[in-house]
């Protein structure tokens, strides 16, 4: 398999997985695994990680300005997009700190594919659960600070490769009584500090990167791309197919993987 191949390959895993909630982690783990890929390394990591950053804040650009208004005005008509916005600031301080205060055990990266797909089954089951007792009873303007620092810290468990962060953050939303489309939102809307703050931390090697422009290139819109329309696709969907096959999906994958090691 080209580089070529492999980055746009790659660029779909990527767009697809950030959004939804069926881990990343354990599907870039299968091009190694069936095709032998190396790695492309820190500076195709940015690259895709910009493409889905520039897709969800392309999808919600409007939600964005108004929040962005809400904050430099007193505009009262303005006030759910302000409560919005400080409370996607509450829920993005839990990963902020786990991620500084574990960076040195996230780097170090002990985990392997057994573990992957062990997470991937746990977590699956953990939205199962949360899914099927869902309430239902709040809005998304509606989220308190407690509840924002209850997503927060369910995102936290995204640093478990094979968690998932969307999953883990629609499942921390459902949990607070949000509807499906409504935790959806709010898990994308959050994902965007998130993938930022993922993006600078890899940019503190920016010295020791090897530049490698078209595979980025490739990266880069092919997961911009991808991204916007699971974004679009996903929350057009979600209230009718619910959580389920995602969870089906996620149990099948990890027992896969277990077979394959």
């Amino acid at each position: 398999m080209t580089d070529y191949f492999l980055s746009f390959l790659l660029g779909i895993i990527q767009g697809l997985t950030e959004f939804l909630p069926i881990s990343s982690s354990a599907h870039l783990l299968f091009p190694t695994l069936i095709f032998g890929t190396n790695d492309l390394g820190l500076s195709f990591d940015i690259a895709v990680h910009a493409g889905t950053l520039i897709a969800v804040i392309s999808y919600f650009r409007l939600e964005i300005i108004y929040m962005l208004k809400s904050i430099s005005s007193n505009d009262v008509t303005l006030s759910d997009y302000r409560k919005l916005t400080y409370m996607l600031i509450i829920a993005t301080i839990p990963i902020v700190a786990v991620g500084l205060g574990f960076s040195d055990f996230i780097e170090a990266r002990i985990f392997n594919i057994s573990s992957i797909a062990i997470a991937n089954l746990i977590f699956a089951i953990v939205l199962l659960i949360v899914f099927i007792n869902r309430k239902e009873n709040v809005a998304i303007f509606e989220i308190t600070l407690k509840a924002a620092l209850v997503i927060g810290i369910f995102q936290c468990l995204a640093l478990i490769p094979g968690a998932s962060r969307s999953g883990m953050a629609i499942t921390g939303a459902i949990l607070i009584g949000l509807n499906l489309k409504d935790a959806s939102k709010f898990a994308f809307l959050l994902s965007i500090p998130t993938i930022a703050g993922a993006l600078v931390f890899l940019l503190v090697d920016l010295n020791q990167i090897n530049f490698n422009y078209v595979n980025m290139f490739i990266g880069f819109f092919v997961s911009l791309f991808v991204a916007f329309f699971t974004i679009k696709f996903f929350l057009a969907f979600v209230d009718r197919i619910g959580m389920i096959p995602f969870v089906i999906y996620r149990m099948i994958l990890g027992l896969v993987l277990l077979l394959v090691i």
